[in-house]
């Protein structure tokens, strides 16, 4: 098989690549790091703002949204370059990809004006109030609760482990409207300002983030929310939930592709790693390439196919978690040491981010969990390819 794209996707490639040679911040100006994924340093705040206006923050959605109408591989290889220079179109990750993709996708006319265009363009920062403490993987189980009451709905609750919400202006949060639905209905979905008087959100540290707060606890109560803030119709939040993250879930292997990569780079055939465990790294490394690179041309035919991207989630997610596991007990006690902050854009290098081998072998378990769990990802694939029973 030989992967090439057609002149049109080369020539967008080529077009985006001059841009970036034009407008990336030096590193002079990086000088703040963003301290949780809902807080954007001034500069970043104008690099976002740039990509914006340029059409080029996600490209396939159109203009007035910071795109240009792109199609999927367009958006690839859009993504490709920025994984190749390490560079972060945003660094409020689930407001662009998450929130405001879903307000675009469900929101009405004056939200996408008062909501999803000011996150696009940096203006705000948004997190996603999803898990509970009774409700993490399985989210119909949330118990947060929201009552009409006149032209306000009345929240109570708790959520967990939302990122950056003491730095976000909103979050989308998905509340039980109706009790009394079956648990997958009677959800909706509501854009709740963190100023809002009862919101409450408290930041914890996480094992491999011992310096950095980004989980949050977030509680409310008698939080009185605008019903002009409820996203898509009432009770039918659990569309706009796995709408949500299929935003999420839609290019995430090549996050994966992109840590298999600089493994490969990093290591090479120094021998720091045992024959066998390099040459799963790299057929690992070409697996994932190629099954996505099929996915992708699904998309660009326009077809479906969630089941693929469980395929793609767990391939990806527990292969940068083994390879990560072996760079560790390669490294012995240097695993521990933190490398030095080096490399044009420093401050968006992943190694700079990830720091030791330990912290990054700690936090490879968190991909195996975020945007769908290892145990999901196997039972969809075992329903819905395989045609196996469901237990």
């Amino acid at each position: 098989m030989q992967l090439a794209f057609e002149a049109e996707v080369e020539a967008f490639r080529a077009e985006f690549v001059a841009f970036l040679d034009e407008h990336l911040p030096d590193e002079g100006q990086m000088v703040e790091r963003s301290r949780s994924s809902s807080h954007i340093p001034a500069w970043a705040r104008r690099w976002q703002r740039l990509l914006f206006d340029h059409g080029w923050l996600l490209p396939g959605n159109p203009p007035e949204f910071g795109g240009r109408n792109a199609t999927v591989l367009q958006q690839y290889v859009h993504a490709e370059e920025l994984s190749m220079r390490r560079i972060h179109h945003s660094f409020n990750p689930q407001g662009v990809g998450i929130v405001a993709a879903s307000i675009l996708s469900f929101g009405t006319p004056e939200q996408k004006r008062r909501w999803a265009v000011p996150i696009l363009r940096a203006e705000m920062t948004a997190s996603l109030g999803m898990s509970e403490p009774s409700a993490g993987s399985d989210l119909a189980s949330l118990r947060t609760r929201a009552v009409l009451d006149g032209d306000h709905f009345v929240v109570d609750g708790q959520k967990v482990w939302t990122s950056g919400a003491h730095d976000a202006d909103v979050i989308l949060t998905f509340v039980r409207t109706d009790p009394d639905a079956p648990k997958h209905k009677g959800i909706s979905a509501l854009l709740i300002p963190t100023d809002t008087p009862g919101v409450v959100c408290r930041p914890f540290a996480s094992a491999p983030d011992r310096d950095e707060l980004d989980f949050n606890e977030v509680f409310f109560t008698d939080v009185r929310v605008p019903a002009e803030n409820l996203v898509g119709p009432l009770n039918h939040g659990w569309r706009v939930a796995t709408g949500s993250l299929g935003h999420e879930r839609t290019m995430l292997w090549m996050g994966y592709a992109d840590r298999l990569r600089e493994l490969i780079v990093d290591f090479g055939p120094s021998g720091v790693l045992e024959r066998d465990q390099y040459a799963s790294l790299i057929m690992d490394y070409e697996a994932l390439r190629l099954l996505g690179s099929v996915a992708i041309a699904r998309a660009d035919r326009g077809d479906e196919d969630v089941p693929g991207l469980s395929v793609l989630k767990l391939l990806g997610s527990e292969a940068v978690q083994t390879a990560s596991e072996h760079a560790l007990s390669a490294a012995r006690a240097g695993g521990l040491r933190h490398p030095a902050v080096t490399g044009p854009f420093a401050p968006l290098n992943l190694d700079s981010h990830y720091g030791s081998w330990f912290d990054r072998y700690f936090r490879s378990f968190a991909a195996t969990i975020a945007g769908g769990t290892s145990e999901i990802q196997r039972n969809i694939i075992a329903e819905r390819i395989l045609g196996l029973p469901r237990n």
